[in-house]
């Protein structure tokens, strides 16, 4: 009866406010701006031409930077990409998740031989109770699309679990559209066929990237009247190491790379987004959309340097990434912004460009990047966080956290119970341990580290006390 009464009296309203009540969604509609956010896949901090890397040919990403804000001090939730993608899709670090490692990650109860750790167990998919942004902005009355790889759906055993792979892809955590997003963490190969159950084969020899960007292209102009949220990851940068054999050959030589055949997947995965963002321009979208451009860890096939370690590292390398968006008339062109940011960030800030209010019972660890990129104040935080207790694919790490609070940041490793402490403003390759030096820093650090891991209820690795003639015995 409730509606049927609402009518009634509607009637009774003056005619120009009617009208203004009928026509005020389609102005609200109109006026809120789409979203694409572009996550390459192990793209390392130095893997641009305007991150300084003058040996690589990136000019639709370079031209991004000019006409948007380039964050220099941006950092991935975790240094594998699995966790940085949950976070990125739920606002919550992996700590809180209980999702570290990358999918499948490792047999429970791993641990080196040399080690006398366990790793801490993983949570191996997102779960469909957690509500990412894609469900948000979906009822908020934005189309929603994934592109690419996805890497939350790995599911152990499905009679265990009581679940399916397909079951936890994209289309079932927010996304109308699912293009490439199942459990891979890397593509069988680039070239088609892709051997990809959620993607179709193009024509032989159909490159990735391209194909990819083809899928983004059609999307948006099948929803130039918005508001859409793409979210396209990209597979690109990832092994298997394949690109077009003309790119590799001009960077062989141009000669003075690590390897030319990964610079070119760099310039194939950057020619193919130049191509959507051309597109994008060409259908009148392009100064309502906010782009953001991201990597979801540190590098691992490049060169890092200046940056420490790699990829499965808390080091610089490991973790701190390249980082731009672009957002017409809200975001001054051409802008450099040296706060620290994180990947937990990407959620509240979604939020809060859609003009959609918190989530409900839904803890936060990331900030709204609004104030930063309007220039203006609102933005607080005291300093970053980092929890990493499980072993990489490579194996070359240590179980630790980390914590980075203005230039300086600690390690803290849970096989010895070492720290290491350094000033990142004198000293981006982690060269000189200050923590002996200023044991009153590594204390304090250390301290707020301790309280955020009991805040996120994080998990932390076990010891192991090897006996003789058996495994060991956990502590």
């Amino acid at each position: 009866m409730k509606p049927v009464h609402h009518c009634t009296k509607r009637w009774l309203l003056p005619s120009r406010l009617c009208l203004l009540l009928l026509i005020l969604p389609l102005i609200c509609r109109a006026v809120v701006p789409n979203i694409v956010v572009i996550m390459a896949d192990d793209l390392g901090w130095m893997d641009l031409h305007c991150q300084g890397n003058a040996k690589l040919d990136t000019p639709a990403l370079d031209q991004l930077a000019a006409e948007g804000m380039r964050f220099t001090d941006a950092y991935a939730a975790a240094p594998v990409c699995s966790p940085t993608r949950a976070a990125m899709m739920t606002g919550q670090s992996p700590a809180r998740l209980h999702l570290t490692n990358h999918a499948p990650g490792h047999p429970d109860g791993f641990s080196l031989s040399n080690s006398n750790l366990q790793e801490t167990e993983n949570i191996r998919h997102l779960p469909l109770k957690a509500v990412t942004i894609a469900e948000r902005l979906s009822a908020a009355g934005y189309a929603t699309a994934h592109i690419g790889k996805w890497h939350l759906s790995h599911v152990g055993n499905p009679v265990k679990d009581g679940i399916t792979e397909p079951e936890l892809r994209p289309e079932y955590q927010g996304f109308s559209l699912n293009i490439g997003g199942c459990a891979l963490g890397g593509p069988p190969s680039y070239f088609s066929p892709y051997r990809n159950a959620a993607l179709k084969d193009g024509p032989p020899g159909e490159y990735l990237p391209e194909r990819l960007a083809d899928e983004a292209i059609k999307f948006i102009r099948s929803h130039r009247d918005g508001p859409f949220f793409l979210n396209w990851w990209p597979y690109s940068v990832h092994s298997p190491m394949e690109a077009r054999e003309e790119l590799v050959a001009k960077y062989r030589q141009r000669g003075g790379l690590k390897d030319p055949i990964y610079a070119a997947m760099i310039e194939g995965m950057e020619a193919a987004i130049g191509s959507f963002l051309k597109a994008l321009n060409e259908a009148g979208l392009r100064d309502n959309t906010l782009v953001l451009f991201k990597s979801d860890n540190g590098g691992y096939h490049g060169d890092n340097r200046p940056l420490r370690g790699f990829k499965g590292m808390l080091y610089e390398g490991g973790i701190r990434v390249p980082w731009i968006v672009r957002w017409p008339g809200k975001i001054k062109p051409g802008t450099t912004n040296t706060t620290p940011i994180i990947s937990t960030d990407c959620y509240p800030t979604l939020l809060e460009v859609a003009g959609l209010p918190p989530t409900p019972d839904h803890p936060l660890d990331g900030r709204s990047l609004v104030p930063l990129f309007t220039q203006s104040p609102g933005f607080e935080r005291d300093s970053l966080c980092f929890h990493y207790p499980n072993y990489a694919f490579h194996k070359q790490n240590r179980l630790g956290s980390a914590i980075r609070e203005g230039p300086y940041k600690l390690i803290k490793y849970y096989d010895d119970d070492s720290m290491e402490l350094y000033d990142l403003s004198k000293d981006i390759s982690e060269k000189k341990n200050l923590a002996t030096q200023h044991p009153e820093i590594a204390a304090r650090l250390a301290t707020k580290l301790e309280s955020w891991l009991g805040e996120t209820k994080a998990k932390l690795p076990v010891r192991v006390i090897a006996k003789a003639g058996s495994p060991g015995t956990k502590k």
